[in-house]
């Protein structure tokens, strides 16, 4: 594939997500919810999926099961994150986004506009992936199949096991601590990450397939210190407090393990 063939698929996919960001933009600003931005963002990178699984110049198997697996993972996010944002008010973080912004929507135009790298980046393993020559269902493939299978089953028992939580009115002002959430704060990140070594298996034996990898270490990066847990949190902390305190201390932020003996 030469270097040109690949910017003009690059360039289709920014097309289409920033004039897909851009509908999103005036939604958010005639229903003043910026949730929007989430489930966009999901759905392109399921087109990218889609357009990189068909234009890909690897075998059928292989773009099959990139098109697949990135358009279902995607639009089951999109779909789970939909039913938030038509039902409950806007998500805390962006409501404090709103006040801190002063309501600006030209922060909110840039805001909406670059999501459009961040698909490109989360493109790459698509691409990489879209580019394998193997024919057969190849050890690799079946590991990354396996991945994405564990990592959509624990992330949709997380999202069931917090939607069974919330629904709860005596739960309101508490924090979940059933199931996955006992063990990791952010078991659903958890998952989403895991997911993206999916598209790294699928790309092992292409040449430059290493970069693959940019897909998990860009969601560890964003989910840790960037947009995920410290939002996140932020507005757990704002809004329980203590209680959402003494679950930092004993539980790990975003790996399952054992909880912490409470500080003395």
């Amino acid at each position: 594939m030469t270097m040109q063939v690949m910017l003009i698929d690059y360039a289709v996919v920014a097309g289409f997500s920033s004039v897909a960001m851009l509908a999103s933009f005036f939604w958010q600003k005639a229903k003043r919810n910026a949730g929007i931005v989430d489930i966009t963002w999901a759905c392109c990178l399921a087109f990218s999926a889609l357009y990189f699984g068909a234009v890909g110049e690897g075998a059928i198997l292989p773009r099959m099961l990139v098109s697949l697996l990135g358009a279902i993972w995607g639009f089951r996010l999109a779909g789970h994150l939909l039913a938030r944002v038509l039902e409950e008010p806007e998500d805390g973080r962006y409501a404090f986004l709103r006040k801190h912004w002063k309501d600006s929507q030209w922060k909110f135009f840039l805001f909406f506009q670059g999501q459009v790298l961040l698909v490109l980046i989360f493109s790459t393993p698509f691409w990489l992936a879209a580019k394998n020559r193997t024919t057969g269902m190849s050890i690799w493939l079946i590991a990354g199949v396996a991945t994405w299978v564990i990592s959509q089953v624990g992330e949709s028992i997380a999202d069931w096991q917090l939607a069974q939580f919330r629904a709860n009115p005596g739960n309101k002002g508490k924090t979940c601590r059933a199931g996955l959430w006992n063990y990791s704060r952010h078991p659903n990140y958890f998952f989403e990450w895991i997911h993206w070594f999916s598209y790294c298996f699928f790309a092992i034996g292409v040449a430059g397939g290493y970069w693959a990898l940019i897909g998990p270490v860009t969601m560890f990066c964003t989910l840790n210190w960037f947009t995920g847990i410290p939002f996140v949190e932020a507005q757990s902390l704002r809004s329980r407090g203590e209680d959402y305190r003494e679950y930092q201390r004993t539980t790990s932020a975003l790996i399952p393990w054992f909880k912490r003996s409470k500080a003395p």
